[in-house]
């Protein structure tokens, strides 16, 4: 079978992951930070303000939006553990693979707990470094997808490609370098011991764009808006 890589059309036969896959992926990071200040805020912690950002999006391990928080991060590691990706690209195994642990590390080891609260007995400060750790190997993995993998292409000349692939790359590499400086502005609090709930939200969020742009997300839309207005268009020149 012809290795067609990257996607220049809705499904190529490459293709050894479905578009639902990807949006699968892309819908969970989306929903993550939004959903786990919503429940924790509906479902108050003793000790935490309410309706008010914790200093990380970890923290909210400690709160009653928990269930959140471990189940969309473990679904994220099943999901980029089974990512395929394309035919003859070892690539997309290794990082989904790669991002897959760093997931599960997140979720299995997580930070300590907030200044308000104390730590559980079973926790440990090398929690907090395996934390950390997974969440480096984690975003590292999104960054490789958006500004590498997702912008390959059986065409080599970007101006050949099809306009939707351009502009999809071009979506990946945005994504990419956001997460990036998202990511660098999370490590300078390691000196200035800022709050990081906004810039992990911020990578969070670039990261599921890039996977719902990579699934062609938005193409049931475009369909939609397509029939709506094609009868319109029918009666115009009728």
């Amino acid at each position: 079978m012809k290795d067609t890589r990257r996607g220049d059309g809705v499904h190529q036969p490459g293709d050894l992951s479905q578009q639902a896959h990807r949006r699968l992926i892309g819908a969970l990071g989306l929903l993550l930070p939004v959903l786990l200040y919503v429940i924790a805020g509906l479902r108050p912690t003793t000790g935490l303000p309410r309706w008010t950002f914790l200093p990380s999006v970890s923290a909210y391990y400690y709160t009653g939006a928990v269930a959140v928080f471990i189940g969309i991060i473990f679904a994220l590691s099943l999901f980029l553990l089974t990512y395929r990706g394309y035919e003859g690209v070892i690539a997309d195994r290794v990082v989904g693979f790669f991002g897959g642990v760093g997931a599960l590390g997140v979720a299995f080891f997580p930070t300590g707990a907030p200044n308000a609260l104390p730590n559980p007995d079973w926790w440990t400060p090398a929690s907090r470094v395996i934390h950390y750790a997974s969440a480096t190997v984690l975003f590292t993995s999104f960054i490789l997808f958006s500004i590498w993998l997702f912008r390959k292409s059986s065409i080599p000349e970007r101006s050949r490609r099809p306009l939707d692939k351009q502009r999809r790359d071009t979506v990946s590499l945005v994504c990419g370098i956001v997460m990036i400086a998202a990511v660098l502005w999370t490590a300078s609090s390691i000196l200035t011991h800022a709050a990081i709930f906004v810039p992990e939200a911020i990578a969070i969020i670039a990261f599921a764009v890039s996977w719902l742009v990579k699934g062609e997300a938005y193409q049931p839309v475009v369909a939609a808006v397509r029939r709506v207005r094609s009868p319109t268009a029918g009666r115009l020149h009728a």
